[in-house]
């Protein structure tokens, strides 16, 4: 099925909701990873989101070139051409951009959007994300406020982050933040609501902190607190009725228990964002070919080595089996399993 267009995306959100699952959004840096995304997607019945983020846009383009805007569009585009193979829909998305990288990467892709628009073109992207968890709150929103007032005219959502996500991803701490601002609060929610709600019709996503944290942590090291995503959600229905509920986003929830997850998902959350498991999944592998395959992969002592053994291929399809494997689980994780629109 092609990548889904605005409708699409929106029903697929509102589906997951009201059905009280979430689609799983994982981040990629190559065709071989986006493939796996697919691949898990499709075995398991399920639609959901592939995204690329600064560094992983940067990656993609190439070492000399390192060009991330440029890199997030080469993955888009594969994405396009091969969404069409699949039986599920997925979204396109743009992970964590902090301000100052707005004009290097979320712009220039928005304007391509626009681009392709004018020619008649689908939307590259069905989303993206604007992090200004770094900034006061009322900074945070007077950026994504017209933000997404542009991302709406291009029929595009906008994710925004409310509270701060600790640890670190894609090179960029959160080391020394307050604790409180590891919790978002209900009136930051309230806050949040009546700046977006400005834009009339748009659609959007937030990213509120219960105490997630990114990277990898062994289960029960992370303390979340599904309950304040319930004690702002119920705030935003006592001042906005049931259509004032956000739809969240569930970040760093790598170490989160499978009790932790769904909670929030029974909260709203209908969108969690993995990295870390998968790229341990796709690497995995891999190592375990080197290790195995030794002499066949390194020519030892001037010896020729073996071409089935280090071809990249033959490793690369092991790390796109893998990952596929990790996106089927997260898909049961979330409850997704069976949800793809085209069973519905």
């Amino acid at each position: 099925m092609p990548v889904a267009n605005y409708e699409t995306y929106c029903k697929m959100l509102d589906r997951a909701r009201e059905n009280k699952f979430a689609y799983p959004a994982f981040n990629v840096t190559s065709m071989t990873a986006a493939n796996a995304v697919l691949k898990g997607l499709s075995e398991s019945r399920c639609d959901g989101i592939i995204q690329v983020s600064t560094g992983g846009g940067a990656f993609a383009s190439g070492s000399s070139v390192n060009d991330m805007a440029l890199g997030a569009v080469s993955i888009a585009e594969h994405v396009h051409r091969v969404a069409d193979r699949y039986n599920v829909y997925v979204a396109l998305h743009t992970d964590h951009c902090q301000a100052n990288k707005l004009e290097s990467f979320v712009i220039p892709l928005i304007e391509e959007t626009e681009k392709r628009r004018r020619a008649g073109l689908p939307n590259l992207f069905s989303s993206h994300m604007f992090d200004g968890s770094e900034l006061p709150l009322k900074g945070n929103l007077d950026i994504a406020r017209p933000l997404l007032e542009r991302c709406h005219k291009s029929e595009l959502l906008l994710e925004i982050e409310v509270g701060v996500v600790g640890g670190e991803e894609d090179g960029v701490e959160a080391e020394g933040t307050p604790a409180s601002k590891l919790y978002t609060t209900p009136e930051d929610m309230l806050k949040a609501a009546r700046s977006l709600n400005e834009v009339k019709g748009a659609r959007y996503l937030v990213a509120a902190t219960f105490g997630n944290v990114h990277g990898v942590y062994k289960p029960g090291h992370v303390k979340l607190k599904p309950l304040i995503l319930k004690d702002g959600q119920r705030a935003l229905e006592k001042a906005y009725g049931k259509e004032g509920l956000f739809y969240l986003v569930f970040h760093g929830g790598s170490g989160s228990s499978l009790d932790e997850i769904r909670e929030a998902v029974d909260y709203g959350v209908v969108k969690m964002n993995i990295d870390t498991d998968t790229q341990y999944a796709f690497t995995r592998p891999i190592a375990d070919h080197m290790f195995r395959n030794y002499h066949g992969v390194i020519k030892v002592d001037g010896e020729v080595g073996d071409k089935k053994k280090y071809d990249p291929r033959v490793y690369m399809k092991l790390a796109e089996e893998s990952m596929a494997e990790r996106v089927k689980q997260a898909v049961e994780d979330l409850r997704g399993t069976g949800t793809a629109l085209f069973d519905a």
